[in-house]
């Protein structure tokens, strides 16, 4: 006999291309799953369906909110443009006003502008703590917008002799999306809190910087000024 045995092999599995019988059972096992969960299936269905359905529904409700509000805003404006501030704020009869507008349609773009608006007639009203109210609750990435309603909540502290608040909405004003056309001018509005609070070398400072990064606007002429007279006054201290 000979001492070579013979190595057994192991039978290879026949995968589901080469055996059909192998793709039936998977069909077979899938069907009795589904038989077996329908009703769960069932469920997860519809409430997919309903997430769907739900956001591109939200979406039209939303845009249609913001058309409607906008269409409402035409008016509330060209009052405030005219300066009708009464009819801008309750509307004419016809239009809703500034405040309608921003209770009704508060989570559209269009309601939360009237709050800024309606914090703008309340600042010239000299209503200003309720100027401060809307302002605050107003918010825009906006490079014009933002900064504005920040520069005006700075205003309505310094109508209320409390220039070190102020001072904290004038830098957020002039910080946010730094341009030529109006961060000097909240630079100088910065540089005069902090001369209220009497931080004279913080103005100081505050006045360089518009001279250096705006040199060429109007505001920078009466900071060259105002710093020098601030310098003067602080060496003869």
């Amino acid at each position: 006999m000979s001492n070579i045995t013979k190595e057994k092999t192991t039978p290879k599995p026949e995968s589901a291309f080469e055996n059909p019988e192998v793709i039936i059972d998977k069909f077979v096992d899938a069907e009795s799953y589904i038989e077996k969960h329908t009703k769960t299936i069932g469920i997860a269905v519809v409430a997919i369906a309903l997430v769907i359905g739900g956001y591109f529904g939200f979406r039209w409700w939303t845009q249609t909110q913001d058309e409607e509000a906008q269409k409402q805003m035409f008016a509330a404006v060209y009052y405030f443009e005219s300066d009708s501030l009464k009819k801008a704020l309750n509307g004419d009869g016809n239009n809703l006003g500034l405040i309608s507008i921003a209770e009704d349609f508060s989570g559209t773009k269009a309601g939360k502008l009237a709050k800024f608006y309606i914090g703008s007639i309340y600042l010239k009203q000299g209503k200003y703590q309720d100027a401060i109210d809307n302002l605050s609750n107003f918010s825009s990435e906006d490079m014009l917008v933002g900064p504005r309603a920040n520069s005006l909540i700075g205003d309505a502290y310094m109508e209320l002799s409390d220039p070190t608040k102020a001072l904290e909405y004038y830098k957020k004003a002039a910080l946010h999306a730094p341009n030529k056309y109006f961060s000097p001018r909240y630079l100088m509005k910065a540089a005069l809190a902090q001369e209220l609070t009497k931080n004279y070398v913080d103005a100081i400072s505050t006045y360089g910087m518009l001279i250096e990064k705006y040199y060429d606007s109007q505001e920078a002429q009466d900071a060259k000024k105002l710093k020098a007279r601030l310098e003067q006054m602080t060496a003869e201290k």
